[in-house]
């Protein structure tokens, strides 16, 4: 049997959080969302995929971003009706309290194994649904955000809560090249 050397390498702590949803794996959740509610995007800027696509697709949208001094932790938009986003792996278990305690909808992507762990399952309550994929999202780097970086060393689902019509939906990833694009000044460009 061959060695997971990604596994073993990947860096897991808070610094490793960087890594950016492709395209792709924002479209399988897009059948499951209202097009009449809010969807805010609380760890997302300008040129993040979900908001991109979710705007391009006739959602209404609204962003957050600690880069602008909105930390998820205390702050809340007035008016939204359900959370979508990719938050820091690192800081999951928090970041799930936190959604769970607005007592409204939300998707998460989340890295697979995320459903296992005893202050999860405290937080779940037995109310998490998941979808899942028929493969691993290879995700976007800040070194790398024309392309994804491929060999993912871990499967990911978006946990979520209110969204699904059933505890577990299986979906395939259908794969494709869309560069993330730096949509506003600043001293990065990722043309």
């Amino acid at each position: 049997m061959g060695i997971n050397i990604g596994y073993l390498t990947a860096n897991r702590t808070s610094s490793g959080d960087e890594v950016y949803t492709p395209f792709y794996a924002v479209e399988p959740l897009l059948e499951f969302l209202p097009k009449d509610k809010i969807i805010w995007c609380p760890f997302d800027e300008e040129w993040s995929a979900f908001y991109q696509l979710l705007t391009e697709k006739g959602f209404d949208v609204i962003r957050s971003s600690l880069k602008e001094g909105q930390d998820f932790f205390t702050y809340e938009p007035d008016n939204w009706d359900l959370l979508v986003s990719n938050p820091p792996f690192s800081k999951k278990d928090s970041v799930l309290q936190r959604a769970f305690s607005f007592n409204k909808p939300f998707a998460l992507l989340l890295p697979v194994n995320s459903i296992q762990g005893k202050a999860r399952y405290k937080i779940f309550n037995n109310e998490i649904q998941l979808l899942c994929f028929d493969g691993r999202v290879d995700f976007h780097t800040r070194q790398n955000m024309q392309t994804t970086t491929k060999g993912n060393h871990f499967g990911s689902a978006y946990f979520c809560r209110d969204i699904l019509p059933t505890k577990l939906e299986m979906r395939q990833l259908v794969r494709y090249d869309r560069p993330l694009a730096k949509l506003s000044g600043g001293d990065e460009k990722w043309e």
